[in-house]
């Protein structure tokens, strides 16, 4: 077995966009184009005190789920929401997260907090901003083409 651990970490993640705000929460409040740039959702009930779950994972690899909870909307401007991962039957993190969306010129900037629990060493924080990055980056790639 292994040894039980928990690490705690917060990490920002900033990005610009440059569509309105309106149109970035638009990409997180909507499942159709969430799933463009995040995993598809087998739940998505995106209001205060909804939820969103989605299951998936590499072929013959584990099965990881996502299971979030919103505790606040603030349309086009803040979206608060608390989430477990597992991978298989094993809980490996627990975070808490705001996205604001900031007005920026004509553009929007978006700061993503995550606050997060990592447990006994089945995920690390650095992995953890590693994957949200490349979510970000891959919803900046979806705007520009607006």
């Amino acid at each position: 077995m292994n040894e039980r651990s928990t690490v705690h970490n917060t990490f920002v993640v900033e990005r610009v966009y440059s569509v309105s705000p309106a149109k970035v929460f638009e990409y997180w409040a909507d499942s159709g184009l969430k799933q463009k740039w995040f995993t598809k959702a087998d739940e998505f009930d995106f209001r205060t005190g909804g939820g969103e779950r989605s299951q998936g994972g590499p072929p013959g690899g584990p099965v990881f789920t996502f299971d979030a909870q919103y505790h606040e909307i603030v349309p086009n401007e803040r979206i608060l929401y608390t989430y477990t991962l597992d991978m298989g039957e094993t809980r490996i993190s627990v975070s808490a997260t705001t996205v604001e969306f900031k007005p920026e010129g004509g553009g929007t900037k978006l700061i993503f907090t995550e606050q997060g629990v990592y447990l006994d060493g089945h995920d690390t924080p650095a992995m953890r901003e590693h994957g949200t990055k490349e979510m970000l980056d891959k919803l900046v790639e979806l705007l520009e083409k607006e």
